[in-house]
């Protein structure tokens, strides 16, 4: 079996993990934990999103948290943009990368931003386009790419036209998530595999949620395909807020542990990413009415 000798992991933990908290987390407790995470050698960090805080109250802090971070070079910090309004609000923070999103299904584009995924890519062209024009790398999210809530099984057809409708509009690479965590091998290599008709390998990405035990696994299959590049969440903190059912994300330690068991290169320190987790773990435990749960922190500290 021929797998990549080597990974590359992007921690999404600071902005995809703590979105989701209902007690707002200090500004300094999610610089430290980019912080940290950076020493432990991970090179790319999803920090926080632009939106408005009505909606994701937690990252009202965002300008906050990106003036606060001392950045490493060769670190690249990315963050979520939903429409022009957010991206200028970035564009003040020097973000090294931003993020649209769009999913493959219709009803989740539909109960998530009211509109369809056509009609979502129009939205997000003109945020592209200032972006790449201002020397700014634009990722796309694909969500929903093998599961939705609201329709079930996802066809990889519909995968395949998302990745061609951000293709057209000038993301340059692309995340394939299970967003409620439903997927099985054979679903995610075929969602894969629709989306390398646009994309060349290097610039796709997987990211997989664990609600069934399924992501390492999901990982693997990608990992055959020759996948390198995966997203994961620091004490396997986050989950969709707009998805019923989506837990956490994949945590970054056991998909670093896994990696490294099969001898596969990754650039990261465990022994200090366990350390980072542990990190937040007691920084959220002691908020009120935290999704970390003791069971959480007490796996981290083992």
């Amino acid at each position: 079996m021929s797998l990549p000798h080597r990974v590359r992991v992007m921690d999404v933990g600071p902005r995809d993990g703590l979105q989701n908290e209902k007690q707002p987390v200090p500004a300094a407790i999610k610089v430290e934990l980019v912080h940290r995470l950076q020493a432990a050698g991970l090179k790319e960090i999803e920090v926080t999103s632009f939106v408005s805080p009505k909606w994701v109250p937690q990252m009202a802090d965002n300008a906050e948290v990106m003036a606060g971070i001392h950045r490493e070079a060769g670190v690249r910090y990315s963050v979520l943009t939903p429409n022009m309004q957010g991206f200028e609000a970035a564009l003040t923070t020097k973000p090294d990368e931003i993020v649209v999103f769009g999913a493959a299904s219709e009803a989740f584009s539909q109960k998530n931003i009211n509109c369809s995924i056509a009609e979502s890519m129009e939205r997000f062209a003109p945020v592209v386009k200032a972006a790449r024009e201002a020397g700014i790398t634009v990722r796309g999210a694909m969500s929903c790419t093998m599961g939705c809530p609201y329709e079930g099984d996802i066809a990889p057809e519909r995968v395949g036209y998302l990745a061609g409708l951000m293709k057209s509009i000038g993301v340059q690479r692309v995340d394939v998530a299970d967003t409620i965590g439903v997927a099985t091998p054979r679903k995610v290599q075929a969602a894969m595999e629709a989306t390398l008709r646009h994309y060349a390998l290097n610039d796709v990405c997987g990211h997989f949620h664990d609600t069934y035990g399924q992501a390492l696994v999901n990982t693997l299959a990608a990992l055959q395909m020759g996948v390198w590049n995966f997203q994961s969440s620091v004490a396997g903190l986050g989950g969709c807020p707009y998805a019923k059912g989506a837990t956490g994300n994949v945590a970054t330690e056991d998909l670093v542990y896994m990696m490294h068991g099969m001898g596969i290169d990754t650039g990261i320190d465990l022994d200090k990413l366990i350390d980072a987790g542990v990190f937040i773990s007691e920084a959220l435990s002691r908020q009120p009415n935290s999704l970390v749960s003791r069971a959480v922190l007490n796996k981290r500290a083992a």
